[in-house]
């Protein structure tokens, strides 16, 4: 298969890259580097990468920002901002992506552990993760030519809570948690979202 990652230079993403280049293409799209250039809270943008990409059969997503922080201290700016990246900018990746997409293609976005175990100071990313993973459910009612949508919930990995400096037994490392996007592009789950443990 041919795959477009966008995001394949974050902490998850290269792992992912590693993960499908065993049998696969892939094709790292990025904000500021990559072999494509996207930026996903544009659409004309995503428009623009598609246009450019050729031929794909999946498309995987290890990209979108949201802010974090207390809610006394979210702007109404910073909900929209989250809501414009790691939300829109995902369903775009599918909206504009499904005409483009090869026969029984798929897309395969990212939520987050936060949409069901949120945490004080994650109003903003927990709104956005859960928005996806309905998204997800439902936008697969409305897929045609054998395409799929899914979205794997990661859970923190080592590597950031490394950069935290939070203990990392609290988390997975991504390599691991890799294998569950590596089961959305190659399995043949439909509208589901991929819990990383079941995947361990």
């Amino acid at each position: 298969m041919r795959i477009i990652l966008i995001g394949g230079t974050g902490t998850i993403g290269r792992e992912v890259a590693k993960a499908l280049r065993v049998n696969h293409e892939v094709v790292i799209a990025g904000r500021s580097s990559g072999e494509l250039l996207v930026d996903i809270a544009i659409p004309e943008s995503i428009e623009t990468m598609y246009k450019e990409a050729g031929s794909f059969d999946a498309v995987v997503s290890a990209a979108g920002s949201a802010r974090f922080g207390p809610l006394d201290d979210l702007e109404y700016d910073d909900f929209l901002f989250s809501f414009r990246n790691k939300l829109m900018g995902q369903v775009n990746l599918v909206k504009i992506g499904r005409t483009f997409i090869n026969d029984n293609g798929s897309f395969t976005l990212t939520s987050g552990v936060l949409a069901r175990e949120p945490m004080p100071g994650s109003s903003a990313v927990s709104m956005v993760n859960a928005g996806l993973e309905g998204f997800v459910r439902a936008a697969q009612l409305e897929m045609d030519r054998g395409v799929r949508v899914n979205a794997v919930s990661p859970v923190w990995v080592q590597e950031t809570l490394l950069a935290m400096g939070r203990k990392t037994s609290e988390g997975m490392p991504a390599a691991l948690v890799a294998r569950a996007y590596l089961a959305s592009v190659t399995g043949t789950m439909k509208g589901t979202v991929l819990d990383v443990n079941d995947y361990v």
